[in-house]
């Protein structure tokens, strides 16, 4: 490696290690080694032959300064030949061992990635929805991306390059200091001219680096929001274009100007260091070339000195910023760590059972709950605050009982943010109940696997979420051995056959970012499918039909009603048209259930539900439009 190669390393290390003076951590370091362990046979040989590559690094340019010696004495040209043959068969095993090594290197920083991402990712799954709905997805992201090859680079490179630098400087320091003491004494003496500017260049670019890096995050936020369809929706119908623009070209400008310098700062400090290196070798031959003349050195040990300085410097630049990437790599350790130290709220018992088989009731017993503060349930740094927010624990349901036998159908009716969809969260065990108990199947949901709850129960909620994914592959998700008959059948009772079938690529083509592809009726009506194709015993209906036009609605509902057929079902509705053949209908306003009857009964009493359904169907429809209720 020359001088101009080692500047560039050592400025890219120090640029791209965060340091953090934070104490080694003990249990990080154990922790580290839990995930180490399955690979520790691969790091064995890794680092073995890492030492064995420094070791070969070291011998050619010993054999070098021979070939010089036996030029200058005279012998036979066998003896030379011999020589630059073992030179060469050096450079051949030096290159296949450089190959296996970075190899090793690459599975085994593959792999450890592999354990990190599939480790946070599986518990990740089991974060209850209010650590998804306080997080920001990005920066969770950047966890999966960043922070875990952060953490293989500790062992892919910062691993393998101290054992390598460090057996690299022993050896050439010793090769040198029996070759010539005062030349290797003199020659470091200019070390600190090139480690010091490598550390202070190194830290001021750092800086250029992570403010690039915080405007590049900026305008890809802006990027991701404002291409979205629901964002550019927004900015055309609402915002200004030119002062979005504005905001963005500033942005980049700054990452434009940042990077003028940061090349400017690397070509300096570069050319200053290639100056020092070229000042070190000509100190090299000067005192090394008037030893030789004075017969006290050979001249192959003034050409031996001479290469040997340039992988001197390298590993002694390394090894002085070591510690920078040592810390970097805890650091990013940490942060994964961070995440699956994340108790998840809601876990399943060892000795979970099954729903019971058959038609399933639906039973809630003095429920009450209060949303988890952030504290219990986020990180300050994946919310991206300082502080967590301490509120929370406020109980949003009081004391809510009822009952829906197996094939009866439960309405929830009442005021937006009175807790129905709380309390249809809570049977899924999107959450838990703070006291009480939910039951499915005269079963403690508590008590049940989450694979027998998810096969029992179906839910459709009011945004109808689609992924960026095919017709097909959307409601597969509900039951992937469905056939092709099946799939179209749900399709057909949902009334959206006639459309997926004049679709460019029927089943298969793509619906869009959150299936903004499709209108918010079709969207839905597909979420309805997937309900229908899933054939569970228990459905919950979250405003199933909030989005669809009154036809649309009429032709779902006749769908639904054969689909809820024998089953037991919990709807939340805004229009009370679509519970009037409930067989309960609850009204729930502060999070109590405040009257519970019949369509018939709840009229006759005279109460909210008369009320509401007074202002639904007594009112002009654009007072109606302006006092949403449900």
């Amino acid at each position: 490696m020359d001088m101009e190669v080692t500047a560039w390393h050592s400025l890219h290390s120090t640029m791209n290690a965060q340091e953090d003076r934070r104490p080694f951590s003990r249990a990080t370091l154990r922790r580290i080694g839990a995930f180490a362990r399955p690979h520790r046979a691969r790091i064995g040989r890794f680092l073995l032959l890492s030492m064995v590559t420094a070791l070969l690094a070291v011998a050619t340019p010993v054999l070098a300064g021979r070939v010089v010696d036996a030029i200058v004495r005279g012998d036979d040209a066998g003896t030379v030949a011999r020589i630059a043959l073992l030179i060469a068969l050096i450079a051949v095993v030096e290159a296949g061992l450089g190959l296996l090594t970075r190899w090793l290197s690459a599975t085994l920083g593959e792999g450890l990635i592999l354990d990190l991402r599939t480790t946070v990712f599986d518990h990740v799954q089991r974060m209850p929805v209010a650590f998804f709905t306080r997080t920001r997805t990005g920066a969770l992201v950047s966890r999966l991306n960043n922070d875990v090859i952060g953490a293989q680079r500790a062992f892919s490179n910062t691993l393998s390059g101290v054992v390598s630098n460090l057996v690299t400087l022993l050896l050439t320091m010793a090769v040198m200091l029996t070759i010539s003491w005062q030349i290797t004494l003199l020659a470091l003496v200019l070390l600190p001219v090139f480690v010091v500017p490598a550390r202070r260049m190194g830290t001021r670019m750092a800086g250029l680096q992570r403010e690039a890096a915080a405007h590049n995050a900026t305008m890809g936020t802006r990027m991701t929001e404002r291409f979205s369809a629901p964002g550019a929706t927004l900015v055309k119908l609402f915002g200004r274009p030119a002062d979005e623009s504005a905001e963005f070209a500033a942005r980049a400008g700054r990452v434009r100007d940042i990077g003028v310098r940061t090349a400017m700062l690397q070509s300096t400090f570069v050319t200053a260091l290639t100056l020092v290196s070229a000042l070190a070798l000509a100190l090299v031959y000067g005192l090394g070339g008037y030893y030789a003349l004075r017969g006290s050195l050979e001249p192959g040990a003034v050409v031996a000195l001479a290469l040997l300085l340039t992988r001197l410097y390298a590993p002694l630049t390394a090894l002085a910023g070591a510690r920078v990437e040592v810390m970097s790599a805890l650091v990013s350790f940490e942060r994964v760590f961070e995440i699956l130290d994340l108790k998840p709220l809601i876990a399943e018992r060892t000795d979970a059972r099954e729903v019971p088989e058959g038609p399933v009731s639906v039973e809630f017993d003095g429920v009450s709950f209060g949303y988890p503060s952030a504290d219990k349930v986020s990180l300050a740094s994946l919310e991206e605050v300082a502080t967590l927010d301490a509120g929370g624990g406020t109980q949003v349901l009081h004391d809510v009982s009822f009952t829906a036998e197996p094939g009866r159908m439960i309405a929830l009716v009442g005021s937006s943010g009175a807790g129905k969809s709380t309390i249809a969260q809570l049977l899924p065990r999107l959450y838990d109940a703070d006291s009480g108990t939910v039951r499915l199947g005269g079963v403690d949901v508590r008590d049940l696997t989450a694979d027998s709850i998810r096969a029992t129960l179906g839910m459709v909620t009011q945004d109808g979420h689609l992924f960026h994914e095919s017709v097909r592959a959307n409601l597969l998700l509900a039951r992937p051995e469905a056939t092709e008959e099946e799939i179209w059948d749900a399709l057909r009772r949902s009334r959206l056959d006639g459309l997926v079938a004049s679709l460019p690529e029927g089943l298969d083509t793509v619906v869009g970012e959150r299936g903004y592809r499709l209108s918010g009726g079709e969207r839905q009506r597909l979420t309805i499918a997937r309900l229908l194709l899933a054939r569970q015993r228990v459905v919950i209906l979250d405003e199933a039909t909030a989005h669809l036009d009154s036809t649309s609605e009429a032709a779902v509902q006749e769908a639904l009603t054969e689909a809820l057929e024998g089953r037991t079902a919990l709807v939340i509705a805004h229009r009370l048209s679509t519970v009037r053949a409930a067989d309960l209908i609850l009204v729930v306003e502060d999070g109590r259930v405040v009257e519970r009857g019949t369509h018939e009964e709840l009229l006759a009493i005279g109460g909210r539900y008369e009320e509401l359904h007074r202002t639904q169907f007594e009112k002009p429809a654009s007072q109606e439009a302006a006092r949403p209720l449900g």
